[in-house]
Parts: C-alpha cells; structure tokens; sequence
C-alpha cells in the first residue's frame, strides 16, 4: 500500500516537474516572441522617424529654395528702383545744363544781332530773321537726320523693353506637364483573375465594355489594358475594374453597379478639379456648371498639352503681363481662364470659340471677357488690349519647346465624328470608338430595334462613315449589339 502511495507521489512529482517544464519553456517562447515584436515595432518607429526627418529636410531645402527666390527678386527690384531713381536724377541734371545752355546761346545771339545791325546798318528785327532763316537752311538735313536716328533709338528701346517684359512674366507661368496617353494598364494579382473577368462565354468583359466604354485587352501576362481616346471613360474604367478584382464579386450586375458608383465620385473629382483650378488663379463664386466644366479640364489634353496645366501657366502668365501693362487684371484673368472651355462642351456642335462665346454670354459675363475668348485665336481683329494679352499668353505656354508634341486636336475629332455617325440614327442608345477609330461598337434600344434592323442600322452606320471617310487609314469595323432584359423583384 505505501508502495503505491510513494509511487503515486513520484508520478505526481515528475508530473508537476514536467508542467513547471513546460510552463518555463512556454514564459521563454513568449518572451522571445515579445522581444522580437519590440524589435520590430522599434525598427518601424526608425524608418518612421527616418521618413519623417527626410521629408522634413525636403521641405525645409524648398522652403531654403523658396526663400532665396524670394531675396533675389527683391534685390532685383531694389537694383531696378536704383538704377531709375539714379536715371532720374541723370535727367534733372542735364535738363539744368540744357537750360543754362540755351541761357547762353540766348544772351549770345542777341549780341550777334547788335553786331550785325551795326555792320549791315540793319534794324534788329531784320538781321534777326536773316540770321535765323539762313540757320534754318543750313540745319533742315540735320534735323531731319536726327528725328530719324531719335525714331530708331525708341523703337529699339520698345523692342528690347516688349523682350524683357515678356521674360519676365514667363517665370509666372513654370509647371510641370504630364504627358497624354491614351492606354491605362491594370496589374492584376495573378493569372487566375483574367477567367473571372472574362466570364462565362465573356459575358463579363462583354458587360464591362459596355458599361464603360473601353477597349479590354488580356493578351499581356499579368496586366490588363484599358484603351480609348477619352480619358474619363479610360479613368472610370480603370477604377472600377480595380475596385472589381479587390471585391472579388465579378459579375454583369455588380459590374454595372461599381461602374455607375465610380462614374459618380468622378463628376465629384471634376467638380473639386474645376474648384481648386478656379481658387488657384484667384477666381471665385463661379456657377457650378461653370467649374464643372472646368473640371474636365483635368482629363482634357490639347496637342499632348494638359489643359488644367495649360489654363494655369497661361492665366499667370497674363496676369503678369496685365500688371506691367497697367491693362484690367480681372478681365485677363477671366479670360486665360475661360479660352479654352468650348472644349470640353461635347453636347453642342461648333467650334470651342464659339460654344465658349455662347457660354460667356448665356452666364452675362461682361463684354470684354466674351471678346478676349472670342479672339484668343485671331478669328476677329483685337477690341481691347485685354485681348491681345490673352492670346499672347495663350501662345507663349502652347509655342514653348515641349509643352504640345501631338495632333490630338484631329484625332479627337475624328473619333467624335465616327461616334456621330452612329448616335445620329434612330433607335441608338450609345456609341463607342475603340482602337484609334478602327472599332465602332454601337448599343441599341432593343424596344426599338429587333434583331434584323439591327443588321440593316450596320449597313446604313458603314455607309454613313464610308461617305464622311474618303481616306481613314485602315478600315472600320462596326459592331451593333442588342441587348434585352427582363427584371422583376419580390415581395419579401
């Protein structure tokens, strides 16, 4: 019996023995994995810290960089303010011996005129013409000579001030350009995703175009391709295909959901765009269809020449201009801002200069902004000199080496001419242009048009493009789809 006992209490023992064992190796485990956690949040808190002090160093050498700009152009002034307080006192001196001058020549020539009044026995009036018409004979030629050299002088000196002013008010205008493309890629995060947005018979690519708008192409190992002439479409798409792949769900429904949602927080970025354009140039209380249409300003390239970027540097730039020139600042300003906006109106037929003529108008800006739009590109003779600071701020931001590098201006509106040809038909509900103009996809309303008309609106959309296209480089391939759906919902 106490065998049993004694060897129940060993068993115990080597059993507790083994606990404590076990705990000790488990306080030791945790400890490690304590230190090991501190040591990697420490590490965090260093390149932290490291980040913070390099991005404060940064911006302490811009504020360095900024504060020096700032020192010269104040010496600048101060030497310019010098040297025409100096000019100025050149002047005062020279107009006192110009007039102690002609004193002299005075007192001179009334001694002259008693000379020779006795010698000639002339009265004073008569040898004073005498003296005075032979003198006038003999300088006519260089008097002449001299008003001439005195006309070159003063337009050299124009010349040279027009040159400096012109320089001056550049520096306003220094920005940095992006240049435009008109493909957007999407990294996908492995192969298995291109099934998925492909879908079943490639319903969901197929939906996706359509709700876009783009081009799709999966033939690239890991990365999508999403191409159109129209920036905002090409943005939507990318966005959502993005938010897509992150929500997994992919799907024609959710499809068409993700694109409306990310359709409308991009008229909100616009908007923001045309807002922070605006304040930027020190403009405000504008109409909101006004600043939208600004916004678009952000996704709008002319020549490869951003327009948000493009509008700021011209609107400094003659704003600069409107200071030295003494001209109305307010009126330049408005303006260099609203030049270009007949671009981006796309719902309205006519040149830019004249949708943003009628736009100025139908919001009653005053006159002379209407007419510094109306002659930006010398479709009318200059009415002010408000006018003729805007086109030639307009001119030195878009003629500077490397601000425009492509004809985009006839690209765009070709492929605004191809989407015409299809939504100018009856029962059409969109139009897109895909493949640089060389894919025109056309989405019907299928109340309207069946299946049949659908083939006979392919042929009319063909022979529509061949008459407005004599010569396209390629051919045009024309897509009419149909689509029809039936939806209901529940009670519960």
């Amino acid at each position: 019996m106490f065998q049993n006992i004694f060897k129940n209490l060993f068993q115990n023992k080597q059993r507790v023995e083994e606990e404590k064992e076990k705990i000790r190796q488990q306080t030791k485990e945790i400890t490690l994995r304590a230190q090991e956690e501190a040591l990697r949040i420490k590490q965090e808190a260093e390149r932290e810290a490291r980040k913070i002090t390099n991005e404060a160093k940064v911006d302490l050498a811009k504020a360095i960089e900024a504060e020096k700009r700032l020192a010269r152009r104040d010496q600048q002034i101060g030497d310019k303010n010098k040297e025409r307080e100096e000019l100025k006192e050149k002047l005062e001196r020279e107009k006192v011996a110009v007039q102690k001058l002609q004193k002299d020549l005075e007192e001179k020539r009334e001694a002259i005129l008693q000379k020779l009044e006795k010698v000639a026995q002339m009265s004073k009036d008569q040898a004073k013409n005498l003296m005075l018409s032979g003198w006038e004979e003999k300088l006519k030629g260089e008097i002449a000579k001299k008003i001439k050299q005195t006309q070159e002088e003063l337009k050299q000196k124009a010349d040279d001030i027009a040159k400096q002013i012109l320089a001056e008010t550049m520096r306003y205008g220094a920005i940095d350009y992006v240049a435009e493309f008109t493909l957007s890629t999407v990294t996908l995060p492995n192969e298995d995703y291109k099934g998925r947005i492909i879908g079943k018979d490639g319903r969901n690519v197929r939906a996706f175009e359509l709700a876009t708008g783009v081009d799709v192409d999966l033939e690239e190992e890991k990365v999508i391709r999403l191409s159109s002439f129209d920036a905002i479409r090409r943005e939507v798409a990318k966005i959502a295909l993005e938010r897509l792949i992150k929500d997994g769900r992919i799907q024609p429904e959710r499809i068409e959901e993700i694109v409306k949602k990310t359709k409308e927080e991009i008229e909100k970025v616009i908007f923001r765009a045309g807002e922070e354009l605006a304040h930027k140039v020190s403009v405000y209380n504008l109409p909101t269809e006004i600043i939208k249409l600004l916004g678009k300003f952000k996704y709008r390239y002319s020549y490869g020449q951003n327009m948000i970027a493009h509008t700021l540097e011209e609107t400094r730039i003659g704003v600069a201009l409107a200071h030295e020139l003494k001209a109305d600042v307010n009126v330049v300003k408005l303006g260099c801002l609203l030049h270009d906006i007949g671009k981006v109106i796309t719902d309205k037929e006519g040149s830019h200069i004249d949708l943003g003529v009628s736009l100025a108008k139908k919001y009653r800006f005053p006159q002379k902004v209407v007419d510094c739009i109306a002659a930006h590109h010398e479709d009318i003779p200059f009415p002010t000199v408000e006018s003729i600071i805007v086109y030639i701020a307009d001119a030195v931001s878009g003629g500077r080496p490397g601000a425009r590098h492509e004809d985009f201006e006839e690209y765009l509106k070709r492929i605004k001419t191809i989407e015409e040809a299809a939504k100018s038909k009856k029962g059409v509900k969109e139009a897109y242009a895909l493949q640089a103009g060389r894919e025109l996809r056309v989405i019907v309303k299928p109340e309207e048009i069946g299946d049949d008309e659908a083939t006979v609106l392919a042929e009319k959309v063909k022979e529509e493009l061949e008459k407005k296209f004599e010569v396209f480089p390629g051919q045009i391939k024309v897509t009419v789809i149909r689509e029809f759906r039936t939806e209901t919902t529940t009670k519960i």
